[in-house]
């Protein structure tokens, strides 16, 4: 067993060796082989190396031998384009040459020029310090000869001058002055006539009152109603006086606000429509009237804005300018007056070359203030500016109408357009009514004014106070004065008297001979 073991492993070991030297020697073999095959494709390497070489070499010698080509060309380029430039560079520089060396000359004759322009200004200086010295010396020896001073004889000689001219020079101012005043005048009279032809609205006058008619004349005791309370609640509501007598089928509604009178007359056509009259009904009828009145004014302003063609007004300014329609001035009704005074303004402006749209905007919201003048304190100018400034109305619309009475300064030509056509809205004949106290106070104050200057004799207000004529003494104011005088008086009637339109001041002087024959 052990002798069979042992042969195995023998057999093994020598299996093992022969396997290992067998192994050894394919792979001597196979190394030969492979050392071959390399050789083989490193030569080839090797060769086909050679020839790239080689094919690179030539390539690069054709390459450097055009690039030696081109750069010999460029340079020869270069060289020229160098030679042409230092050519042009001589030229120039020849010309500036030339043109330094006249340069100089002309800087030269010109400093020659200047020394001798000084010299003459010296020499014009000295002679007129001489002619100075002269002067003053033929001075000082007429008034050493005359005994006067200069002042003193230019003072005597433009008086003695004034005295033997006063006549003339008084004639020719005279002329002068009444030929620019016809001139102006006619001009302007020439603008306000065609204004006012072309738009000649007619006149109305609202009254204190307003009349509601009546189917019949039973239903006043229904208005009236138990002990008086209907006509009471009415009253109280509304804040009129309702006026309840014998004229038939009618009653009258008093107030000096039209908003409220316009309430309460809606208020009792729509209760007489009704049938019904108790004082819950007239509450309800109150309302309902108060909205259709203030439908009623939105209406108006929408209305005035259509009729000037002015856009982009803010809602509440529109319903304030609608409120003019139930607020009237002397009687004439604002609304309406605010839109001839714009529709005037627009006329003018375009005649002038001014702005019309500002002059028209100036004239429509100048009286805008008195929409709520009662409700505001200060006056219906500055209330104007305030609601214009709120509701985001430009600045050039406000300076024009902030001058219509005169109040601030006028800035803007725009601003005396609104204030004439504001005068002329005015002052139209029967535009406007005042009461016969007030018509003659206004014109006792007029004569009062004119009546307290030194030289007066008499003193009349004519043509409903549109003009005076005022009197003098002969004796005592002469024709210069009479001038001056009637400047005063027109300057003392613009400061102390508050009136529409304007005042013509008439001074008379005149000289009576009275002689009798016996």
């Amino acid at each position: 067993m052990i002798t069979t073991i042992l042969v195995s492993v023998f057999a093994v070991l020598g299996g093992i060796i022969l396997g290992y030297f067998t192994r050894q020697s394919i792979a001597k073999r196979q190394e030969g082989n492979l050392e071959s095959r390399l050789t083989k494709r490193i030569n080839n390497a090797r060769k086909q190396a050679k020839d790239i070489i080689a094919k690179a070499e030539r390539k690069a010698e054709g390459v450097a031998s055009n690039a030696h080509k081109q750069a010999t060309e460029l340079r020869q380029e270069i060289r020229k384009e160098e030679r042409e430039k230092q050519g042009l560079l001589l030229h120039r520089e020849r010309n500036l040459l030339k043109k330094e060396e006249g340069l100089d000359n002309k800087t030269t004759e010109l400093h020659t020029k200047l020394e001798e322009v000084e010299t003459k200004i010296a020499e014009a200086l000295q002679q007129k310090k001489d002619i100075q010295s002269l002067k003053n010396q033929c001075i000082a020896e007429l008034e050493r000869i005359t005994s006067l001073e200069r002042d003193q004889a230019k003072k005597e000689l433009f008086s003695l001058l004034e005295e033997e001219h006063r006549q003339e020079i008084h004639d020719r101012l005279n002329k002068l002055d009444q030929l620019g005043k016809e001139k102006i005048d006619n001009q302007a009279k020439n603008i306000l006539v065609t204004a006012i032809q072309r738009y000649a609205a007619p006149h109305t006058h609202d009254a204190t009152t307003s009349v509601v008619t009546l189917p019949n004349d039973d239903i006043k005791g229904r208005i009236i109603g138990k002990e008086g309370r209907n006509i009471k609640t009415i009253e109280r509501l509304t804040g009129v006086d309702v006026i309840i007598d014998e004229t038939p089928e009618s009653i009258v509604i008093s107030s000096f606000d039209a908003v409220r009178r316009l309430i309460a007359k809606l208020s009792l056509e729509n209760l007489i429509k009704d049938g019904r009259i108790q004082p819950a009904r007239i509450e309800e009828a109150v309302l309902t009237a108060q909205e259709q009145t203030n439908e009623k004014i939105k209406e108006a302003g929408e209305a005035a804005l259509y009729d000037t063609g002015i856009v982009g007004i803010d809602p509440k300014l529109v319903w304030l300018l609608g409120r003019l329609r139930f607020r009237t001035s002397y009687g004439q009704n604002v609304l309406l007056h605010s839109l001839e005074v714009c529709h005037i303004a627009g006329m003018l402006a375009s005649e002038l070359g001014a702005d019309v749209a500002t002059s028209k905007k100036g004239g429509l919201f100048h009286d805008i203030g008195k929409a709520i003048d009662h409700e505001v304190e200060g006056s219906h100018v500055d209330i104007g500016m305030r609601l214009l400034e709120k509701y985001g109305v430009a600045k050039p619309v406000i300076d024009a109408m902030k001058s219509h009475h005169e109040e601030y300064p006028y800035e803007s030509i725009e601003a005396r357009i609104v204030q004439a056509a504001d005068a002329i809205s005015a002052s139209r004949p029967g535009a406007r009514r005042d009461t016969v106290e007030n018509y003659l106070h206004r014109l006792g104050e007029l004569e009062g004014v004119a009546s307290n200057f030194d030289g007066v004799e008499k003193v009349y207000a004519i043509q409903a106070g549109r003009e005076i004529r005022i009197f003098v003494t002969p004796d005592k104011i002469d024709d210069i004065s009479a001038q001056h005088l009637a400047r005063q008086i027109a300057n003392r009637i613009q400061d102390d008297l508050k009136y529409p339109g304007e005042i013509k001041v008439t001074l008379i002087r005149e000289t009576r001979v009275i002689e009798y024959a016996r």
